[in-house]
């Protein structure tokens, strides 16, 4: 598929995972042999298996599959009685496709400009300059070449620049300004290896009796998204699920230890229970299994520059869904609140548990030397320190549902940090309790992943 179609696709995104009707296509998509019917069973089970995320992923998966892709994806619209989407994508195609007409240059003719009573008669035959005369003054002859705008002042011509305007996925300013800045290895992070890093996501669901902990149902859904949203963006994912503490922190020395060299970026995701803890840079503690904490700051310190040094100057991203603390926020009127916002008929749950006073038996701080200075490190928590995180039983996580959706519809344009911010704004947005995600920016770049 070529830039423009696939650009036209990400555009139209939104619409078409609104108003697609997948079940009828399945077979068309089949005869058609635009699709496999492993990649349509793939398809059928992307994220919770509802038609929106079939949608979201048919159009995903539609970018790769060649340069006739989307004049075949009309056409199976059409043969399924879709045929507004259908007239929506070949109009928007043609449109997209057709060049403005060439401006042509005006043919302007002198314009004499002097006071009354003067006419172009009275200067016919003059040959040198005018002379004012006492009452009168001297005409101005004003012809194309004096009318040239690089002739004016800056003063005299002043356009008016035009407001951006949001269109919905990929405006070309925010193309121009990604392009632009991963040119200059001063303003962002070179992601040019593929894969780009490793990414190591560790799903803890099940905890032991004696943990008091229940058991986190939906984050298997967040483990899929994110699983499959980082693969696409050109990592390495491995999966690790269900660990006690010991096992966490072994999981992550082994992934320190890795050589890095060939890569540029690594991304850790923990999907837990979590709560407060004690700290001097990054708040907070993630739960093994059997209910001992891993801290924030711990995880940080063992991709440090001694730890791995491998991974110098290159970004380490770590996403964290857990509670926070076990503070309820009730949030505080404002103006307005979309209605889908409240999650009406979802089953909310929190990963909040007791705050942890002082370090346990697998947090000791380091007794000999402090913490390094911190650099392009990126700490992203699902909610602000002493506050639960919600979690959908059905859906998944708030945060995890948004960063999957954000990441989707932006990150072939956006910066990390202006993504997280789509993120905070959208979830600070939902149900009754009131959630907002944050992070611990250490980067001393922009970073635009790899698309």
């Amino acid at each position: 598929m070529d830039e423009a179609d696939r650009q036209l696709l990400r555009r139209c995104r939104v619409r078409l995972v609104r108003e697609l009707q997948v079940a009828s296509l399945w077979d068309v998509l089949l005869s058609r042999q635009l699709f496999t019917p492993a990649m349509i069973e793939d398809i059928q089970h992307a994220g919770s298996g509802s038609r929106s995320d079939q949608a979201r992923q048919l159009v995903i998966d539609l970018e790769t599959r060649g340069s006739q892709a989307l004049p075949l994806f009309i056409s199976c619209l059409e043969d399924t009685d879709q045929d507004a989407l259908a007239s929506f994508l070949r109009m928007s195609r043609q449109a997209q496709k057709q060049k403005p007409e060439a401006v042509r240059p005006l043919n302007l003719m002198p314009v004499v400009l002097g006071p009354m009573g003067l006419t172009p008669e009275d200067l016919r035959g003059k040959t040198g300059p005018l002379k004012p005369t006492p009452g009168k003054l001297s005409p101005v002859v004003l012809g194309p070449e004096q009318l040239w705008p690089a002739k004016l002042r800056p003063e005299v011509l002043r356009p008016e620049v035009p407001r951006p305007v949001d269109s919905g996925s990929g405006r070309f300013s925010d193309v121009c300004a990604r392009e632009i800045s991963k040119q200059n290895p001063d303003l962002a992070y070179a992601l040019n290896a593929d894969p780009c890093g490793h990414c190591l996501i560790i799903n803890n669901v099940n905890f032991c009796l004696k943990s008091r902990l229940t058991a986190r149902t939906g984050s298997n859904i967040d483990c899929e998204k994110l699983q499959r949203r980082f693969r696409l963006l050109h990592f390495t994912v491995e999966v690790k699920c269900d660990l006690k503490a010991k096992q966490m922190v072994q999981a992550f020395m082994e992934l320190a230890r890795r050589d890095h060299s060939g890569l540029d970026c690594c991304v850790v995701v923990v999907l837990s229970h979590g709560c407060q803890a004690s700290h001097r840079q990054f708040p907070g503690a993630v739960y093994g299994t059997d209910g001992c904490p891993v801290s924030i700051e711990k995880i940080v310190n063992i991709f440090n520059g001694a730890s791995c040094p491998s991974l110098g100057g290159k970004p380490k991203l770590f996403f964290i869904q857990a509670c926070g603390g076990e503070q309820k926020d009730h949030g505080f009127e404002v103006a307005c609140a979309s209605p889908e916002d409240r999650t009406s008929g979802s089953d909310p749950e929190s990963d909040a548990a007791p705050f942890q006073e002082g370090p346990g038996p697998f947090d000791q701080p380091d007794a000999v030397s402090s913490l390094p200075t911190p650099s392009d490190i990126f700490v992203s928590y699902s909610t602000f320190p002493g506050f639960v995180s919600w979690r959908d039983t059905k859906r998944g996580s708030w945060y995890v549902e948004t960063l999957d959706g954000v990441f989707e519809q932006w990150a072939h344009s956006e910066d990390l940090q202006t993504l997280l911010l789509r993120v905070a704004n959208a979830v600070s947005q939902k149900g009754i309790y009131k959630q907002i995600p944050g992070c611990f920016n250490f980067l001393r770049k922009k970073l635009f992943f790899k698309m």
